[in-house]
């Protein structure tokens, strides 16, 4: 899997599978070993949420933290940009916490969902 894809996504083959066995040390994904093993999707883990994986790669700090990387940037004390991107970001964390992987796979939602107009 790692070989068939990592130069579609433009990131290293080293990098790709230390994400994919990330992403299965923490249940997102399945993986087996020996010569005929590889990553895969079970039906539980194509119902998982997008978020899930932005947890397990990012992890839930960065998820919650300021665009500008400041750490006091909250809503008491925003910095220049929470006001203007708070909403879109919002928005944004609401779509990866409701889209799933198998909707991704299968592209069963619309692009207006992702971009309303």
């Amino acid at each position: 899997m790692v070989k068939d894809i990592y130069s579609d996504i433009n990131v290293s083959e080293t990098y790709l599978a230390k994400l994919l066995q990330e992403l299965s040390r923490h249940n997102i994904i399945s993986s087996s070993r020996g010569p005929k093993g590889g990553f895969f999707l079970t039906d539980r883990e194509l119902h998982q949420s997008l978020i899930e994986i932005v947890r397990v790669i990012d992890g839930e700090k960065h998820i919650h933290s300021c665009v500008l990387g400041i750490s006091q940037c909250d809503a008491k004390d925003p910095c220049m940009l929470h006001d203007l991107l708070g909403p879109s970001k919002t928005n944004f964390m609401k779509i990866l916490a409701t889209t799933t992987i198998y909707d991704v796979v299968h592209n069963l939602k619309t692009v207006d969902v992702f971009f309303p107009s």
